[in-house]
């Protein structure tokens, strides 16, 4: 199982769209800035504000590159807590 996931950094208002088989250890991984690409570079908090989950990786990709367009994106934003 596989899941497509959006995280905000309510600090810098910043979304994060990606897809991982371990949502739970991805998003500590995040928060710990472990990685060195764009979560990185803010400082605080990233919240997990949406997920679904896919049967397979290659779902997942596809998933996630519908998220990352203009109307996915769209669609991420209307799920921020207000």
């Amino acid at each position: 199982m596989y899941f497509v996931y959006a995280i905000h950094n309510p600090a810098h208002n910043k979304i994060y769209i990606g897809q991982i088989e371990n949502l739970e250890e991805r998003i500590r991984l995040h928060n710990k800035h472990v990685f060195g690409g764009y979560t990185s570079q803010f400082s605080g908090e990233w919240v997990l504000i949406y997920k679904e989950e896919s049967k397979t990786r290659e779902q997942a990709l596809v998933r996630e590159k519908q998220l990352k367009s203009f109307r996915g994106r769209e669609f991420i934003r209307k799920q921020i807590p207000r």
